[in-house]
């Protein structure tokens, strides 16, 4: 993902969510995927996909059950 790519998807999130804490990282050694934060908080990935010309973006979140207690 490019760094323009990046900024666009940190806005996007801020803007949806209300708040200015969310932080995209790129991923060392994988460029098809960022990392998504709040704050110092790991939130889970966001995956570029292409397919038949178009681009999209797919939001992975892992809720483990623990957490939910």
């Amino acid at each position: 993902m490019t760094d323009k790519e990046l900024n666009s998807i940190e806005s996007y999130l801020n803007n949806v969510f209300k708040t200015k804490l969310i932080v995209v990282k790129k991923r060392k050694s994988i460029s098809d995927s960022c990392e998504i934060y709040l704050d110092n908080e790991f939130l889970g990935l966001i995956y570029k996909e292409t397919e038949d010309g178009e681009e999209d973006y797919q939001f992975h979140m892992t809720i483990l059950k623990d957490d939910l207690k």
